[in-house]
């Protein structure tokens, strides 16, 4: 099982490929939004932001997200590493139901190019 520090460097990672990003990839990353990542496996969420391309965690909170991000994520560690190595493919699970993707319309349709 992946830990907290495994899953907060996996966001790191993930930070800057879409920093390193080009085209639609890089224009999807360009939101700023607030974002969140639940791990249910560990009961803990990292809450941040998404913008200039860059995923900036700023806090850590055990349990579920205190407050709604503009999108929000929720899947275990594991796969939340799996995801970044690339070793699990995201539009898989997601619609396997091993992660789930929530936000509103609009960026849904931008957030589809990182998928």
């Amino acid at each position: 099982m992946a830990t907290i520090t495994e899953c907060r460097e996996a966001l790191t990672r993930l930070s800057g490929n879409l920093a390193r990003a080009e085209g639609e990839v890089r224009g999807a990353a360009a939101l700023d939004r607030t974002l969140s990542c639940h791990l249910t496996d560990l009961d803990t969420t990292f809450t941040g932001r998404l913008a200039d391309g860059r995923i900036e965690v700023q806090d850590t909170h055990p349990g579920s997200p205190a407050s709604k991000a503009q999108i929000r994520l929720r899947m275990t560690g594991d796969d939340l590493v799996a995801l970044v190595d690339g070793r699990l493919n995201f539009a898989k699970a997601w619609a396997s139901g091993r992660v789930s993707l929530e936000a509103g319309f609009r960026d849904l349709l931008r957030l589809r190019s990182l998928l």
